[in-house]
């Protein structure tokens, strides 16, 4: 049997089984001992859809109140005034097709890709690329769009992406332990406000069947939403 690490160990000794409401749920999570770095925070739900079924599928976008506390690198594919736009609008990295060749080649240094429809033939080469690391741009997530400015706003502020995975899951950053347990709980109740407009009306039953938090280095807390 795998040893714990004695931290998490403390952590898990410290963690009730039951489930905690909202404010508890945080007030524990941080009083559990920490890492000796600022660790993320991350919100994972389990929800009551079958992903195999197109009408039941999740996915969409919300800017968090306070962000996420990373810094995040934005490359823009556009041309002419859109790539102009973007410069003014503080994109990390813009260009057109020799940015998907520095893709082809290797380059991933950005945290966010956004394109214009009129790009989208090009961005469509490193598809394959892009795709497994959750960086292809889409019209549902906000990164296809002529509102470039808009889009880079959006990504700087601390917009997050939710999307079902295959074990009917979703899986979010809510912030940094530093935020304190306020501003963690505005962010989670975006998160969570957003899933509910979310819910397919194919649904049925139970939409939260497991609502839990977590630090990077910490145990899983169940945190009592019902829907």
């Amino acid at each position: 049997m795998k040893k714990l690490a004695k931290k998490y160990a403390q952590s898990l000794a410290m963690v009730d089984q039951k489930s905690y409401d909202i404010s508890n749920g945080f007030d524990k999570l941080l009083e559990l001992p920490k890492a000796k770095f600022d660790e993320s925070v991350e919100l994972h739900v389990r929800l009551g859809v079958d992903g195999k079924n197109a009408d039941q599928q999740v996915r969409g976008v919300c800017v968090l109140p306070h962000g996420t506390g990373k810094s995040v690198r934005v490359l823009v594919i556009a041309k002419g005034d859109k790539a102009d736009e973007a410069v003014k609008a503080g994109a990390d990295y813009v260009g057109a097709e020799e940015m998907v060749a520095k893709i082809q080649g290797g380059w991933l240094d950005f945290d966010v890709c956004i394109t214009t429809p009129d790009m989208m033939g090009v961005v469509g080469r490193v598809a394959r690329v892009l795709g497994p690391k959750g960086l292809m741009p889409n019209p549902k997530s906000g990164t296809v769009t002529m509102d470039v400015t808009k889009a880079i706003s959006d990504s700087k502020a601390g917009k997050v992406e939710y999307r079902l995975d295959k074990t009917n899951n979703v899986h979010v950053i809510l912030g940094k332990v530093s935020f304190g347990k306020d501003k963690l709980i505005d962010n989670f109740n975006t998160v969570i406000e957003a899933l509910i407009k979310a819910k397919p009306a194919a649904a049925k039953g139970t939409y939260f069947r497991n609502v839990s938090i977590a630090s990077t280095m910490g145990p899983g807390l169940k945190i009592n939403v019902t829907m």
